[in-house]
């Protein structure tokens, strides 16, 4: 059937540009008439215009058929929801058809039918006749309507196929979710155009290719034939300043509206260039999605997506693993973001039959695999923000590359070309790889990385830009390892930057879940949480891994040294003049002066004033904001901070001690008390608690599972540690040895807890591990609960929200304060969270916890256990305690779940060490 053809369409007119045209058009989006199948082979009836379908459903368009109660969604990262066996597809085939009743105006002439974007196989018909079918579900496919639309009434008839033989190009670590989720339109528009604008030695070229003049009355450009080439006094576009000018391209029988940006990216000397200067990539993978819409996108979704990104000194997208809605490049060139355009092509599931068969080397997917990148770029072609065209993502190598190559580079000579998947960079004109750890982005930026076989091959790709497309895996609590790689990025010219792994979430709406992800939907093959892996939560909250990648893409560096501050541009085509600095003075978190730095253009040293105030712990903070409103933020808008210790005054604990009163069952100290037998605290200023007790173990992280931490931590009984007590000794202070281990291991540690009393009570723990500890260990620290009255805490430290070793780079010196339910972060899939690092002291209402100097802290309302346990956030009900955790050191974060583990500087490794804290009554 034509389901398992490799065609990739019939009745198709030739791709063009997505443009504005003032051609009348007519809106098809709205309220269809909907028919589900459970298979593809039902009668076609359903198109004749006279069809009653009363007793079929409402379904929008756009949407997917599954998000609106036919059918469900199922993920998978890289299996085929279906047998292996090209072009053959189940016969369980769901099938969706609609119907679209519309009037004509009157003297309505002529028309074209345009489709957005339908998965994965459409057929259509317009009052009763078949005008084609079409595949590539995230392109636009355009039929010859004319012919068949009449006065008055017209009915439209749309057959969506879930499964065909082009499904095999579609595996795109996503939901599959079929049927029509872009718009549908009636146009009489048949224009298309390529402008192509460059910018060079402080002016622009202008020409362009297609029918009609074109004007852009900004330069003074009038009636301006195809083919003729003019400079212009224009300036630069940049995603920094992205500077637009307003074009009319005149045809006969209706105008068209573009956006015109000037501007050249070019490569010398193996270094990736804008407008002459290096281009340094700050970028994410961005899925399109909506926790209830899918792939639905509406236009405010995509503006707030672009507002977040640059908000968060995000520069450049790529736009994983298909072409975006067209309007969402419309919003690039508008307010900034450099793009990698990527074909809808992922054939990922092959790899694991060994790439046989995969169509990127199969001959009879040819013409489907050029189609779909003509119509990528015929599409996008006009867009500024587009500064290469990406051939696909993860689908091996083959022949059917050299095709799609060949096409571009003729087409459009003007872009780059990237593909990751083919290591000899055949086909590309930039070096890509994704995952690559920091030593071999070093080795690469050194151009030391390991050589090809072929030596003529290898000096081709060395004398390329590279860039990682993918990176820093966003999968629950993380990324770790970002400011490293930032770090490499500016460090070597060869780097061009990358794209974190990636924008959002895909966690889908659920009664029950919250948000579900992969097995939610009772799916046979499935990847269960991997698709939670964004920086935004799937409603689009940031999530610490975008703050922290705000501070680490930041445009400005301050250096700090005595006395001054030295503040650095770290733009790339724009000074510092739109921004303003303000210093500030903290001592104990507290603000105590606060004045503007007269900062020059290009950045310079400050002097910062001397200033005298109260006792304490003394940071100097110095922010740069906006100075006035941009597209993207109002004056105000934090760019950049950073922060300096000018006097710590470090809490040294005295050794003056008070009695301990043996009183048979306990002993007590004041208000406090110790149970006589095991040493352990049960009342703390006439609190009831548990604890401190030393722990190893933290609900494991989605990169300790994923990277095998939480298997070996398992394996070593880490969570479930026994506690035995060899001596309680009372005298001037009170010594509790105990030997902390878990069962079936000679693994242990010597956890030797004294306890002294002056009005407040000190704790020193000394740490002693004995036996071969040859893994990382998750925390070192004690545990402790407390009654659930305690509600809010309030503590000097990093903050406002958490920070692990290699993570919390947007964790800043302060006093903060927050609920301990505010203290949660709200991961999809529960794991470790919350960890506010290097405090100082946190107080509780009734008691403070003070460090020597610092401890890290963690309060709950639901033990590690129950937290370990958790699948999803309403799995997570509060009891009736606080779990409060006070730790001397952390386990670093990661990204193991797909990419390199910690970093070396951040295992812990179980050591000798002493943790010193002291709780005091206010």
């Amino acid at each position: 059937m034509d389901l398992e053809t490799f065609r990739p369409g019939s009745g198709l007119l030739e791709p063009r540009a997505a443009l504005r045209s003032d051609a009348p058009a007519l809106d098809l989006n709205g309220t269809w008439r909907f028919r589900l199948s459970p298979v593809a082979d039902v009668p076609d009836d359903f198109a004749r215009p006279d069809y009653d379908d009363a007793d079929w459903d409402d379904l929008p368009v756009p949407s997917h058929w599954p998000l609106h109660g036919h059918g469900a969604p199922a993920y998978t990262n890289v299996s085929y929801p279906f047998p292996i066996d090209p072009p053959r597809v189940p016969d369980e085939n769901p099938t969706g058809d609609y119907r679209r009743a519309f009037d004509l105006p009157g003297g309505w002439t002529g028309g074209r039918l345009r489709f957005e974007g339908a998965e994965s196989f459409a057929r259509v018909w317009l009052n009763g006749h078949e005008l084609g079918f079409w595949t590539g579900s995230r392109l636009p496919a355009e039929f010859d309507a004319g012919p068949w639309l009449k006065p008055g009434r017209n009915v439209l008839a749309v057959r969506v196929h879930q499964w065909s033989a082009a499904s095999y190009l579609e595996d795109q670590d996503m939901w599959w979710l079929p049927g029509i989720f872009r718009d549908v339109t009636l146009t009489r528009s048949t224009a298309d155009v390529f402008v192509r604008a460059s910018w060079a030695d402080g002016r622009g070229t202008l020409v362009f290719d297609g029918e009609g003049t074109l004007s852009v009355p900004e330069l003074g450009v009038a009636g301006l034939e195809a083919g003729t080439e003019i400079t212009v006094e224009a300036e630069p576009w940049t995603a920094e300043t992205p500077r637009l000018y307003d074009a009319v391209l005149t045809c006969p029988g209706e105008s068209v509206r573009l956006r015109v940006g000037f501007r050249t990216i070019s490569i010398a000397d193996g270094v990736l260039l804008a407008n002459g200067r290096p281009l340094l990539l700050k970028g994410v993978n961005r899925h399109e999605f909506h926790p209830r819409h899918g792939r639905a996108v509406t236009y405010e979704t995509m503006r707030e997506d672009v507002l977040l990104m640059k908000r968060h000194n995000v520069n450049a997208v790529r736009t994983s693993h298909y072409p975006p809605h067209p309007a969402f490049l419309d919003l690039c060139d508008e307010l900034g973001l450099w793009v990698i355009d990527e074909c809808d092509l992922e054939t990922h599931g092959f790899g694991q039959v060994g790439w046989h068969g995969n169509p990127t080397d199969d001959p009879r997917y040819a013409d489907a695999l050029l189609d779909r990148v003509r119509r990528t770029v015929e599409r996008d072609k006009n867009h500024p923000s587009v500064i290469m065209w990406s051939l696909g993502n993860e689908a091996g190598v083959g022949r059917n590359l050299a095709v799609m190559s060949a096409w571009t580079r003729e087409r459009d000579p003007s872009r780059p070309l990237h593909y990751e998947g083919d290591r000899s960079c055949a086909h590309t004109d930039v070096y890509s790889r994704m995952y690559a750890s920091h030593a071999e982005v070093e080795a690469i930026g050194r151009y030391e990385e390991e050589a090809l076989d072929d030596p003529a091959e290898d000096a081709r790709r060395r004398a390329m830009p590279f860039l990682q497309c993918e990176y820093a895996h966003a999968m629950g609590n993380g990324p770790g390892g970002l400011a490293e790689y930032q770090e490499l990025f500016e460090r070597y010219p060869r780097l061009a930057g990358g794209f974190v792994w990636e924008w959002i979430d895909h966690g889908i709406e659920h009664p029950d879940h919250e948000y579900a992800y992969g097995g939610d939907y009772g799916e046979p093959v499935h990847d269960s949480n991997f698709v939670i892996d964004g920086l935004v939560f799937p409603d689009r909250t940031p999530s610490p891994g975008l703050l922290d990648l705000k501070k680490v893409f930041e445009p400005v560096r301050f250096e700090f040294g005595d006395g001054v501050v030295r503040i650095v541009n770290g733009h790339g085509f724009r000074d510092l003049s739109h921004l303003e600095f303000v210093a500030s003075v903290q001592v104990e978190g507290e603000t105590v002066t606060e004045h503007w730095l007269d900062v020059p253009p290009g950045g310079g040293e400050c002097k910062v004033p001397d200033v005298s105030g109260p006792d304490g712990e003394r940071w100097l903070t110095v922010r740069a904001v906006l100075a006035r409103d941009e597209p993207w933020a109002d004056a105000g808008h934090e760019v950049a901070w950073g922060q300096a210790l000018l006097v710590r005054h470090p809490a040294r604990f005295e050794r003056s001690t008070a009695a301990l009163v043996n009183g048979g069952a306990e002993i007590t100290a004041g208000d406090s008390a110790f149970d006589a037998a095991s040493g352990r605290l049960i009342r703390l200023f006439g609190i009831d608690v548990e604890g401190p007790l030393l722990d190893l173990w933290r609900p494991p992280t989605d990169n300790d599972r994923y990277g095998g931490l939480e298997g070996a931590w398992r394996g070593l009984g880490l969570h479930r540690l026994t506690h035995r007590v060899d001596a309680v000794e009372q005298g001037d202070e009170l010594t509790v040895r105990t030997r902390v281990a878990p069962a079936a291991t000679d693994h242990g540690i010597w956890a030797t807890y004294r306890w002294t009393f002056d009005g407040g009570l000190r704790l020193l723990l000394d740490i002693e591990p004995t036996g071969d500890w040859r893994d990382p260990i998750p925390r070192l620290g004690v545990t402790m609960s407390l009654p659930r009255t305690f509600d809010r805490v309030t503590w000097f430290g990093m903050g406002p929200g958490e920070a692990y070793p290699d993570t919390g780079m947007a964790a800043r010196m302060g006093r903060w304060s927050a609920t301990i339910d505010e203290l949660q972060t709200p991961y999809v899939h529960p794991q470790e969270n919350g960890h506010r690092a290097e405090v100082r002291w946190a107080d509780f209402g009734a008691f403070r916890v003070t460090g020597d100097p610092v401890f890290g802290m963690t309060a709950r309302p639901w033990s590690n256990d129950e937290l370990t346990r958790a699948l999803h956030r309403p799995d997570l009900v509060a009891g009736d305690r606080v779990h409060l955790h006070l730790d001397l050191a952390h386990q670093g974060i990661g990204t193991a779940t797909c990419g390199p583990g910690v970093l070396p500087a951040y295992e812990l490794r179980a050591r000798r060490s002493t943790l010193r804290i002291r709780f005091d009554h206010p």
